[in-house]
């Protein structure tokens, strides 16, 4: 689903990098702190953090050894480094961060209470973990066109649409975060924009079989790829091809703290 870093940074990672900003500064984690990237993917949170507070210290995990290599590759500070694992079994001793965020992550591991679990004890005393997850069922504008067209042609495309995936709506976050303990919850939304020079800067990403969306689209025989097209332009209602449009996206992001003495 995702096997392919620079695919992804083609089809999501423009999305990352404008939500990043916006998590970082609603984490509020200051300058000089050591931070954990908690599914770090193509490193868009980890050099976030970085531009808005250059002396922190970031460290990004991720299951995915291609995706670690390449955000190794892109990075140019000596401030981050990457290296596999997994969020739900952490290689950290206790408090050894600061803080802990994660972007565009929890709603795909398989335990995500046992993963902020572990993320909670490898976070000092009273450090911030914030997360954000895609609005999938309403305000994700890209993904919430394609999957309405894609079952307005083909029924059984219903239940795999991303709408249904865990944590992906208002106050599901902030109730995970709950159950982990956590102090001073807060949710909201943030909002972003994104402009597509034309439809296929939008379409042809969809043909590289990264996430739900392009596992999706891969799985259908070619034959059906430009009707499905045709769908998803409708809906945009473009006057031609080659306009330029915009579309909005929304995540829930919340925040909390580990509560004092632990």
């Amino acid at each position: 689903m995702f096997a392919d870093a620079q695919a992804y940074d083609r089809f999501m990672g423009r999305w990352s990098k404008l939500v990043a900003p916006l998590l970082v500064e609603f984490a509020g984690v200051p300058d000089g702190a050591n931070i954990l990237d908690v599914g770090s993917g193509t490193g868009s949170l980890a050099e976030s953090i970085l531009e808005r507070r250059p002396k922190c210290q970031v460290t990004g995990i991720d299951p995915s050894s291609e995706y670690i290599a390449y955000a190794q590759s892109q990075t140019r500070s000596d401030r981050i480094r990457f290296q596999t694992g997994d969020a739900q079994k952490l290689n950290f001793g206790s408090g050894a961060f600061d803080h802990s965020l994660s972007l565009l992550v929890f709603n795909f591991i398989p335990d995500p209470k046992q993963a902020l679990l572990e993320v909670r004890r490898v976070t000092k005393s009273a450090g911030c973990i914030a997360a954000a997850v895609w609005d999938y069922g309403r305000d994700m504008q890209m993904l919430r066109v394609f999957w309405d067209a894609a079952v307005a042609l083909d029924s059984a495309a219903e239940k795999l649409d991303e709408k249904h995936m865990p944590l992906c709506r208002s106050g599901e976050l902030s109730q995970l975060w709950r159950q982990a303990a956590l102090e001073r919850i807060e949710e909201r939304p943030l909002d972003i924009s994104m402009k597509f020079e034309s439809f296929r800067d939008l379409w042809d990403p969809f043909l590289l079989g990264q996430g739900p969306a392009g596992a999706y689209v891969a799985k259908l025989p070619r034959d059906r790829w430009p009707r499905l097209a045709e769908e998803v332009k409708r809906r945009l209602m473009l006057v031609r091809d080659s306009a330029p449009f915009t579309l909005k996206g929304r995540v829930w992001a919340v925040r909390g703290f580990v509560p004092r003495g632990g």
